[in-house]
């Protein structure tokens, strides 16, 4: 991996696996949930958890992106605007540090919805014994 190293891919959620992330965490604010509820929200429909958007960067950071044996150090979040189910969105991942002392690379992680604005923003610290620097 080296600096400005970049991959992409797109990905959504149904409303259904909304449903089976708030089972799984017990998560079941009825933003996420309640039609009618979420109907008188500021968002005015129902939304994604945050960190269910956010379960896109360890998927690809654990299988693709560096891939297979990459360990996570830390991850910072910031959401930005909300996500909501059986939109597309597009995950972009930019190697921005390498330490290739300790196999530690630090990845600029970013969400961004279909008009291009950005949904979540942060960062990946993680260990990853394939070619760093």
């Amino acid at each position: 991996m080296n600096i400005n190293d970049t991959y992409e891919e797109t990905f959504s959620y149904s409303q259904e696996e909304v449903e089976l992330y708030a089972r799984l965490t017990g998560d079941d604010n009825p933003i996420h949930l309640d039609a009618e509820y979420a109907a008188q929200s500021d968002f005015g429909q129902r939304i994604m958890h945050g960190m269910l958007g956010a379960t896109i960067f360890t998927k690809v950071m654990g299988t693709t992106f560096p891939g297979h044996g990459s360990i996570y150090r830390s991850q910072e979040i910031k959401f930005m605007r909300p996500m909501y189910p059986d939109i597309v969105y597009r995950a972009v991942f930019t190697v921005v540090e390498t330490n290739p002392r300790v196999h530690v690379v630090k990845i600029k992680t970013e969400i961004f919805n279909p008009d291009g604005k950005a949904t979540i923003k942060g960062f990946a610290t993680l260990i990853n014994k394939a070619k760093v620097g």
